[in-house]
């Protein structure tokens, strides 16, 4: 009987904040990591959705599939095997808090974990296919956003772009239990053109979705645009995933294969049709997607009439005459597949796909781009493999393209103790292979030319007390971008966690960087090749003065240089307040913040809220002020009803300004006029109807 145990441990209690405010993706501190090392993120809002439709319908822990708790992204791999393994060897959880049971589960992730699941005893029935259709919950998004310029000589830049200033967002979603989800969005960036010119359809770019989940054998049907995750991110994952972060044991690509797509960004996603059957501990993945991408094109000097691609373009703006020459102007057919053979403890997969594209690739005349891809046709395939035994969860992928280029990553997810936790990473990525829409455990962008060893450990030595360190050694075998020799480096950081009680967090973290960069030297004829460095030390906290305030303050310092380059310094530091009382239907967040930088090189990011499901990282550097203030009010209709009191709309306003006092009103580039004198305004309305 379990009974005693869960009385004990509901006795012991834990330290939850009951506050509720929108949900916040999860892990700041990892977006900004990510973003620092791509110098931005993809805009991809997938997960934000997902968590706020499980902060309203929990997900059941006692009936949740492996899939649907790797798709929350908040467990590793070791602790959702061990949760399966506990479950089938105990059965059903009797509370909530029994979670703490668990091996490899510890305080601070069940904390995390506690908005979007709950324990029940209910059974999980198949829905009738007219309870999908009929009784879900719809969506309708609304975004307005623009950038505002006081400055008479910023009239000057606007006949820059065809269309208007404004940005504007449209989505449809409707979503039964996650059984049954289909939607429609529609986006126009600023500077794009809107219901004229060449955008006489409206929005510069459109998507639906239809996706549907366990019917019968078939466990997920996708049609329209949806996103493929395989193994390790080899040869193919389009969605989320993290890199190096303090979250040291975040490192394992984990996700249902299939899953629906309704963000913004116009490039990292399928078009087409996708499915996946399972049939006892066999299960098997399969899709093929048609659809246009935006490339540069080039005429081939031997051949006048053939136009080749020099490079894909991947970021959806569309505002200049030259911008628009480049839309949609190659078409990509993908096809692939996965078999996979599950266990309780283990899993096997083999992975293929194939790109065919209407012209062919071609490199660029550079020694860095010898190993792109060239031609019309191209093909990945993988093997991939998970299995925990006791305490330890090891997994990996072996992939090979078209031409037979090896790339490999293998993990271990080890727990040493019930307070240390152990996590290592090893790839070996030939500087020949190569992939599309790809993502895995890399220092580079994507999985191409790289060997490289990670090891973290995330240690709990007393109650209140985290420390999570990571190294990290890498190599780059063949040249890069502005590299132009064979290169490598290493990264370590360290971070102290302090959580006394639920109304006090805060931690202090050190990461110091040294990878090889190529210098500009007025000498040299080849820019040298040079170890820089890159030092950052940050300290937070959080203070929850009650259940309506909360405070939020940051301190980061940057240090940036080497022997032959000019060193520089950065410093930010920002205070946040969020208040959100209880039972009222507003709730409002505003920032203070100071940033003094040397230059573009000790720039820092840091996480800014704006709107729900939106957000921004942006690079701050010079010296600057900088405020933000978001307001958000949830309108309830009055007692009616109970079709009436089921529909809400939220109306959600933000406005964000820089001043830089240092800096001329105006300078002479267009850019320069929109970094340094704007103002940012986005204004938001969610409709929801259950």
């Amino acid at each position: 009987m379990k009974w005693p145990l869960v009385i004990w441990l509901v006795g012991q209690g834990m330290a939850v904040a009951a506050q509720e405010r929108p949900v916040e993706p999860v892990n700041e501190q990892q977006l900004e990591m990510q973003a620092e090392r791509d110098e931005g993120v993809p805009e991809d809002d997938t997960q934000w959705q997902q968590l706020a439709y499980l902060q309203k319908h929990p997900l059941n822990l006692n009936a949740a599939t492996e899939n649907e708790l790797k798709g929350l992204r908040l467990l590793t791999g070791l602790q959702i095997s061990n949760f399966l393994m506990y479950r089938q060897q105990l059965g059903a959880l009797l509370h909530i808090y029994e979670l703490q049971a668990i091996p490899g589960w510890d305080v601070v992730t069940i904390k995390q974990l506690l908005p979007f699941v709950t324990v029940s005893d209910q059974k999980t029935i198949t829905a009738r296919l007219g309870e999908r259709f009929g009784k879900g919950e719809q969506t309708a998004l609304l975004r307005f956003a623009a950038t505002v310029s006081q400055a008479a000589e910023h009239k000057k830049t606007t006949g820059t772009y065809l269309g208007s200033p404004a940005a504007i967002l449209f989505r449809y979603k409707y979503n039964y239990k996650n059984l049954l989800q289909y939607g429609v969005t529609g986006d126009k960036d600023a500077g794009e053109q809107f219901f004229e010119g060449a955008q006489k359809n409206g929005f510069d770019f459109y998507s639906f979705h239809f996706f549907a989940r366990k019917l019968g054998n078939i466990q997920s049907l996708a049609i329209g645009d949806f996103t493929v995750g395989f193994g390790q991110g080899l040869i193919q994952w389009q969605g989320l995933a993290f890199k190096k972060s303090a979250s040291v044991l975040m490192i394992k690509r984990q996700g249902p294969a299939l899953q629906p797509y309704n963000s913004a960004g116009d490039y990292n996603f399928h078009r087409g049709i996708g499915i996946t059957v399972q049939r006892k501990s066999i299960q098997c993945t399969l899709f093929g997607s048609v659809r246009k991408l935006s490339a540069n094109l080039e005429t081939d000097s031997a051949f006048a009439e053939r136009e080749h691609i020099s490079s894909l373009l991947t970021m959806g703006y569309y505002r200049t005459a030259a911008e628009l020459n480049n839309r949609y102007n190659v078409q990509c057919i993908t096809a692939g597949g996965s078999v996979k053979l599950t266990g309780t403890r283990s899993h096997f997969g083999i992975n293929a796909v194939q790109y065919n594209f209407s012209n062919p690739l071609q490199p660029a005349d550079e020694p860095y781009d010898r190993f792109a891809i060239n031609g019309s046709h191209w093909s990945n395939y993988s093997v991939d493999y998970g299995y925990t035994f006791r305490n330890m969860h090891v997994y990996g992928e072996i992939a090979v393209d078209k031409l037979y280029n090896k790339a490999l990553v293998h993990g271990l997810l080890a727990s040493l103790d019930p307070k240390v936790d152990l996590a290592v990473v090893y790839r070996n990525i030939s500087s020949r292979y190569q992939s599309f829409f790809s993502n895995a455990f890399t220092e580079n962008r994507l999985p191409v030319n790289e060997n490289g060893l990670y090891a973290g450990l995330s240690i709990r030595p007393v109650h209140g007390w985290k420390l999570d360190v990571y190294a990290d050694l890498f190599r780059f075998p063949w040249l890069k971008y502005q590299v132009n020799a064979p290169s490598g480096g290493q990264e370590y950081l360290v971070q102290v966690t302090y959580t006394p009680n639920k109304y006090v967090e805060m931690y202090s973290r050190f990461r110091h960087e040294t990878k090889g960069t190529g210098i500009n030297d007025s000498v040299s004829v080849i820019r040298p090749v040079m170890p820089v460095r890159r030092l950052n030390w940050r300290t937070q906290m959080i203070y929850r003065l009650n259940r309506t305030v909360e405070l939020r303050s940051r301190v980061e310092t940057v240090w940036y240089g080497s022997r032959k380059t000019q060193k520089e310094t950065g410093f930010l530091f920002y205070t946040d307040v969020y208040v959100k009382p209880p039972l009222k239907p507003f709730f409002f967040n505003a920032r203070f913040q100071y940033v003094e930088t040397g230059g573009y090189n000790s720039r820092i990011y840091a996480w800014e809220n704006t709107v729900m499901y939106n957000y921004s990282i942006p690079a701050q550097f010079d010296k600057a002020l900088r405020y933000i203030v978001n307001i958000s009010y949830r309108v309830m209709p009055g007692r009616g009803t109970q079709r009436v009191r089921k529909t809400n709309c939220l109306f959600s306003l933000s406005l964000a300004q820089s001043f830089y006092p240092f800096k001329p009103a105006i300078e002479a580039t267009e850019t320069a006029v929109e970094a340094y004198n704007r103002s940012d305004i986005k204004l938001q309305i969610i409709f929801t109807r259950r």
